[in-house]
């Protein structure tokens, strides 16, 4: 029963091993060239190089816990088109009742003001 597994076993050293030759090619032949744009803040807005425990605004938790909840959502959707066919008229209507329950909570949040960016 083991030989079964032996393809995936050698798939995953062959991926393991290229992962591993590009990284050493990379680091090995890539220039180490530090400059102004390459060690520039990035995405937060803070300083990479100042004190570890500074305040950091609330707003960027929310927001990126609106486009999880999004994300999901539409991870939810496609399964859901796929089999749209085999679940019928109770899968329909569970679907519109899912996307009823984020329609209010985007309307909320759009109301507290929650995707503006000040």
């Amino acid at each position: 029963m083991l030989e079964n597994y032996f393809p995936i076993l050698l798939l995953l050293a062959v991926a393991l091993a290229t992962a591993v030759v590009m990284m050493a090619g990379s680091f090995l032949v890539g220039p180490k060239r530090n400059y102004a744009e390459k060690v520039a803040q990035y995405e937060c807005g803070f300083a990479p190089i100042s004190r570890v425990r500074l305040p950091f605004d609330v707003r960027f938790y929310l927001l990126s816990i609106l486009f999880v909840v999004f994300d999901i959502e539409a991870a939810f959707l496609f399964p859901w088109a796929v089999a749209f066919k085999d679940i019928g008229l109770t899968g329909l209507v569970e679907m519109f009742l899912f996307l009823f329950v984020l329609l209010v909570g985007y309307a909320y949040i759009w109301k507290k003001g929650a995707l503006e960016w000040e």
